[in-house]
């Protein structure tokens, strides 16, 4: 696994210079480390001997403790080997080096163990070491993230570019054909330009799908998302009236926000019409479900950015999943899990999303398939 990259790894390697300080006379840890708490990441500032001076929030959510609980135990008795970070501790006391970096499970009360990275640093007051946990599962989702949006990025700058050099080719083969047809007298012959015509218009077609989320205006105002997943869901329903139940996880706390409505009910559409078209077998056996499920997030990192709100949406199927063999490409154009898809669907509601500067993400396993959209909240 790739290394995580910690917001602490950019200071300089040698000792004495990780992290600057205050004089400690001048205020007592927990006023000269409050900014530790806008960190995503689990951070304590802790003594030679593991005493623990300062946990951040984040740490205080990941251990389901209170800062006045952790604040005096021994930070090492949170792993399942408290011996490293002892060791750990021992170095750092001992100016043997100025960062060093192991994997190791973190004890939570009521959860299972915390596979976490961990990175232990000394600051410029003799006697404080700063400890920083990041979350493997984190820091894979981070990545993650990232890929996605390089990736729609790349694919967005190709769609555009191959659309327009296949168009004007295009127009041209069009017109030929019509105007060999208008010289034919073999009705066979005008048989071929008709086909020529035809698939003619339906590439155009291909092309303008491509190219309508770059065209089409971004039309801003307030949005209900539970309007646009009641319309999505009476869309679902009206094509698929037996054997099919959407199934309603509201949560009416969710304020409006500022978006394009037309383009997230396109969005939404398209997730439930895939997980529709996947649930064929369980719609003619009649269990086949689409859940529609709305929640708050908290303090939640995607993009690149941390969010105080953001809005998720969750479109949940029973169907087979994704197939293994398109996992990691089913947002890339032109890639489908079904025979006669265009690929185009998952393609289209990404782009709608990142242009309300949010994310989808996906998580499959046979019966049970996840797509979440991720949206910031004002």
């Amino acid at each position: 696994m790739k290394k995580p990259t910690s917001p602490l790894s950019s200071l300089p390697e040698k000792a004495g210079a990780a992290i600057p300080s205050a004089d400690p006379g001048a205020a007592p840890p927990t006023q000269r480390f409050q900014s530790l708490d806008l960190l995503a990441t689990l951070v304590a500032v802790v003594g030679s001997s593991g005493e623990v001076l300062f946990a951040n929030a984040a740490l205080e959510d990941a251990l389901g403790m209170s800062r006045r609980s952790i604040t005096g135990a021994l930070l090492q008795d949170c792993f399942t080997e408290p011996l490293l970070l002892q060791n750990a501790l021992n170095g750092a006391s001992g100016n043997e080096f100025a960062a060093l970096r192991y994997d190791a499970w973190l004890r939570r009360s009521s959860h299972e163990p915390l596979p976490v990275h961990v990175v232990v640093a000394q600051t410029e007051t003799p006697g404080e070491v700063i400890v920083e946990l990041l979350p493997l599962e984190q820091q894979t989702r981070q990545e993650r993230e990232e890929r996605l949006i390089d990736q729609a990025q790349a694919n967005k700058e190709l769609i555009r570019n191959l659309a327009h050099e296949i168009k004007n080719p295009l127009g041209g083969i069009r017109g030929a054909a019509q105007l060999l047809q208008m010289e034919l007298e073999s009705k066979e012959l005008i048989e071929y330009t008709q086909v020529i015509i035809h698939e003619a218009d339906r590439l155009q077609s291909l092309v303008d799908r491509l190219l309508a989320p770059h065209r089409r205006p971004h039309v801003v105002g307030d949005v209900n998302i539970h309007e646009v997943c009641e319309r999505v869901r009476s869309l679902i329903l009206a094509e698929f009236p037996k054997g099919l139940r959407v199934v309603r996880d509201y949560d009416s706390s969710l304020p409006e926000f500022r978006g394009d409505r037309e383009q997230l009910i396109q969005a939404v559409l398209n997730i439930a019409h895939n997980a529709a078209q996947a649930l064929a077998d369980r719609i003619a056996s009649g269990d086949a479900e689409i859940i529609f499920k709305t929640r708050v997030g908290r303090q939640v990192t995607f993009g690149k950015q941390r969010y105080r709100l953001a809005l998720e949406l969750h479109v949940i199927d029973n169907g087979p999943g994704v197939p293994d063999s398109i996992k990691d490409r089913i947002f890339f154009p032109l890639v489908s899990g079904r025979d006669g898809g265009s690929g185009l669907g998952l393609t289209l509601a990404q782009t709608f999303v990142q242009q309300h500067h949010g994310l989808i993400e996906c998580e499959s396993a046979p019966g049970y398939t996840d797509f979440k959209i991720l949206i910031p909240l004002p």
